[in-house]
């Protein structure tokens, strides 16, 4: 696994800590331990596949989709990071 050179240098999670060992945990089929990780990995998944989709296929509504499934991912994120910001305070 990288480290995180955000909470090495800063001390505190970053946004996206935890999103490596949520995709190990999914890969061994670890669903529940995967959400607890990073909860926007789902969400993160979806958005990389649907992208590939789109880009192979160029979907009418696509572009609008993924626009929102990003924002649903970053929110999930934000949110998150928050959280964990608080819970460790």
């Amino acid at each position: 696994m990288l480290d995180c050179q955000f909470k090495k240098h800063l001390g505190i999670d970053c946004p996206g800590c935890g999103a490596q060992r949520s995709f190990s945990h999914l890969i061994n089929g670890e669903i529940t331990e995967s959400l607890v990780l990073f909860p926007a990995l789902f969400p993160l998944l979806f958005t990389f596949v649907f992208l590939l989709v789109h880009l192979k296929f160029k979907l009418k509504h696509g572009a609008k989709i993924l626009t929102y499934s990003f924002g649903l991912s970053a929110g999930i994120m934000v949110v998150n990071f928050i959280y964990k910001i608080y819970l460790t305070a």
